[in-house]
């Protein structure tokens, strides 16, 4: 984010424990492998709070009907209310600062070490999300997908440029969108 916008933020991760109180220290949350998840009670009420206090958060490196099936069971724990739905085309967080409207499935480092784009078959991507009651997008959903990898790998040479070009793209659009909606 430094080296693409002005924004002045950290430069390494800072992990959050939705057990503690400092979730609400920081605008936005990150989670790979979100697929794995068991959220308690008590993590899926902070995790709603904070969500409807105005922070954002993005779920990514999930992959296959399991997966999605133990993200789903937890997500249903914060918001038994609100649907996951398919981003479209049109929706602002493709176009915040730049227009994503041909999107791809972003393949992680190992899926690239492999030849392929994906974890599982058949497993196409989908770009999901949860919106609050005003139409805010509050939950970005990269199911099928490695976004987090592209980043990581971006300046790797084997890593394909597409992927990391792509993953960039949709990090700097899904924190610009999170700062001002």
């Amino acid at each position: 984010m430094r080296r693409l916008t002005r924004i002045d933020v950290r430069s390494v991760e800072q992990p959050v424990n939705l057990d503690e109180g400092d979730v609400y220290d920081w605008p936005w949350l990150y989670a790979v492998q979100a697929g794995q998840w068991n959220l308690t009670d008590s993590q899926a009420k902070s995790l709603r709070e904070f969500l409807l206090r105005g922070g954002f958060f993005m779920a990514d490196d999930f992959w296959g009907a399991d997966q999605w099936d133990s993200f789903m069971a937890s997500m249903k724990r914060v918001f038994p209310e609100r649907d996951v739905v398919e981003l479209e085309d049109k929706d602002p967080i493709f176009h915040t600062v730049y227009d994503l409207d041909d999107r791809y499935q972003v393949a992680s480092e190992g899926s690239v070490q492999r030849g392929r784009s994906w974890k599982c078959e058949p497993c196409p991507d989908h770009w999901r999300g949860i919106f609050d009651d005003r139409g805010r997008l509050m939950v970005a959903i990269t199911f099928q997908s490695d976004v987090g990898d592209s980043w990581e790998w971006a300046d790797a040479p084997y890593y394909p440029e597409r992927y990391a070009a792509l993953g960039i793209r949709i990090g700097v659009n899904y924190i610009i969108y999170s700062m001002t909606h």
